[in-house]
């Protein structure tokens, strides 16, 4: 089984629940993906490392630090930086916080990020493409020069297009489509 069939098949067992859902972005949708009970699995944090590598390389990207908005960009950030270990291009870790923190350093981005790095941001789910906007403005702001956008599921809802138009280069490892899930709305 490839990587790819391997996402596919846990992101169906594990993240996609239907029903009635009103998504973060406001609209209501018939499948809900939480992709955190396969970012977070074992053999979930494998693929996803070795398939986010491997779109790094395959786009060209050469990032210092991979990371997003905390908590859905995290497990897969770390699985990247994990699986990066292994080949001539490391790759660190960093999360950016939805609020500062009022206490200690009052960082936003916490992890390995420093100004001035190239940076990759991830998403676990792509829908309006709001949660990459917030991630990027905060490490522009902060000094980072952000290369793209990485995301596991692109949920085919307009976010990528958006987020492509701003003139961010966006990658996806799957998509409803793939998933099987383009029908139900």
């Amino acid at each position: 089984m490839t990587d790819h069939e391997s996402l596919r098949r846990l992101l169906l067992e594990r993240s996609v629940q239907r029903g009635d859902f009103t998504l973060a972005s406001g609209r209501r949708s018939s499948y809900y993906i939480d992709c955190r009970p396969t970012t977070m699995s074992a053999e979930g944090l494998i693929v996803i490392g070795r398939m986010g590598c491997a779109a790094l390389q395959a786009k060209g990207w050469r990032p210092a630090v991979i990371g997003g908005l905390t908590m859905g960009a995290d497990p897969v950030a770390y699985a990247i930086a994990a699986a990066s270990f292994a080949s001539n291009t490391p790759v660190d870790a960093f999360s950016v916080r939805k609020n500062t923190k009022d206490h200690g350093t009052g960082r936003l981005i916490e992890g390995n990020f420093r100004s001035g790095d190239a940076v990759v941001v991830v998403e676990d789910v792509i829908t309006s493409g709001e949660s990459a906007r917030k991630a990027v403005a905060a490490v522009e702001r902060a000094g980072g020069r952000v290369l793209g956008i990485l995301a596991v599921v692109d949920r085919e809802e307009g976010g990528r297009h958006s987020l492509e138009e701003q003139g961010r280069e966006v990658v996806v490892l799957t998509n409803v489509g793939e998933l099987g899930l383009g029908d139900f709305r």
